[in-house]
């Protein structure tokens, strides 16, 4: 059986791939610029989780190049070791050990030296997780409770300012998951791939119908695009099997989230559970509504009758206009992953499943969690 050529990649053509991969490009198009499969570019990417290694440097003490040369020229007239480290100004052991493991007099060549010396600095860290069971412990339980790694590096800075030894980057987090392949702990992230993707891979998404008498969303004022002021929701459907949905609803200022169960995706079901969970809700915050552009929000007129909100449209094909929600939606695949049955769900469970939505901190409201901006805001309107 013919043995598969082994595919090399030159430094410069690793640091391309890592780019492109940064940018959202999938793995076959990187393979298609450098005319290899897609599995080459795998066995770049995949060793550390998808996630880019830091540039390597080398210390301040190594031998350089230059001086390796000065090696190699002084032991190619004879010269004795303390000479050439005299001149260095380096020890005379560091001359000796350079020598003796790069071949001996007869054999040291610089280049050749110095390269090997580059691969044996290329020895793994340990993970600061794997060094500290309690910090692993914490993270282990918060990721059990399905907050993200980020979120969780958030929550320790703020718990633990003064603590160093109590706090971990995200980044490390997920480089522990990924390349340990810890899949106790990988199914309970939103999203559970082999490898950490770029958030500017593309996601694509069908469009929906047309709305009538629809306010599009660029003439929805300009105090609703800022967040800092309450009362400015966003909404949409996410979908089960046996036609079976959940209503979703986020409010920009403080991320607060409401889940509403529907009895269909007819507008009728969807505009009446709306009303009935909203108006629990004071006046003030509950100004306007940003839809998509589903046709289970057509009797929105009636929405707005019954309970004097303002309702907006995306753009056809937008999803990023709502982006609170779109990223609700995400998260809520955690807990009721595609080919689940929602129907089985009941007002009270999702409201439990809101709340713990609602208790993360989130790192877009300096890891306070959407429960304590919303209160707050509650609290300003009595």
């Amino acid at each position: 059986m013919k043995q598969r050529r082994r595919i090399y990649y030159t430094a410069g053509q690793r640091a391309e791939i890592w780019d492109r991969w940064q940018r959202g490009e999938s793995m076959s198009s990187i393979g298609r610029r450098f005319d290899r499969v897609s599995s080459s570019v795998f066995s770049v990417i995949s060793p550390t989780g998808g996630i880019r290694p830091a540039d390597r440097k080398r210390v301040r003490r190594a031998l350089s190049l230059a001086e390796r040369e000065w090696i190699s020229r002084g032991l190619s007239v004879s010269e004795p070791l303390r000479a050439i480290a005299r001149r260095l100004d380096r020890a005379p052991s560091t001359i000796s050990r350079e020598v003796r493991r790069n071949g001996g007099f007869a054999r040291y060549r610089a280049t050749a030296s110095d390269q090997a010396a580059w691969d044996r600095a290329l020895r793994p860290k340990p993970c600061k997780l794997a060094c500290s069971p309690p910090l692993a412990r914490a993270v282990s339980a918060k990721l059990r409770r399905k907050w993200s790694p980020e979120q969780i590096a958030g929550w320790l800075r703020r718990s633990f300012p003064d603590e160093p030894h109590r706090q971990v980057s995200h980044e490390t987090i997920y480089r522990s998951l990924y390349i340990q392949a810890q899949k106790e702990l990988l199914d309970h992230l939103r999203a559970w791939r082999t490898i950490s993707r770029s958030r500017h891979a593309s996601l694509k998404r069908n469009g929906h119908g047309q709305i009538k008498d629809a306010v599009s969303i660029s003439e929805r004022p300009a105090s609703v695009e800022d967040s800092a002021i309450p009362g400015h929701w966003e909404g949409d459907l996410i979908g089960g099997t046996k036609n079976s949905y959940i209503a979703t609803l986020v409010e920009r200022h403080s991320r607060y989230v409401m889940l509403i169960k529907v009895a269909n995706k007819d507008t009728r079901s969807v505009v009446s559970a709306l009303i009935r969970q909203t108006q629990r809700l004071p006046r003030e915050l509950y100004k306007s509504l940003t839809w998509d552009r589903g046709k289970e929000l057509a009797d929105h007129p009636c929405l707005t009758l019954a309970t004097d909100v303002d309702v907006y449209f995306c753009d056809p094909q937008s999803p990023w206009q709502r982006g609170s929600n779109e990223n609700t939606n995400r998260l809520l695949r955690q807990y009721f992953p595609k080919g689940t049955d929602l129907s089985l769900y009941s007002q009270a469970k999702l409201s439990a499943v809101a709340r713990q939505l609602n208790e993360r901190p989130r790192k877009t409201l300096e890891y306070q969690t959407p429960a304590e901006r919303f209160q707050a805001c509650v609290a300003s309107t009595r």
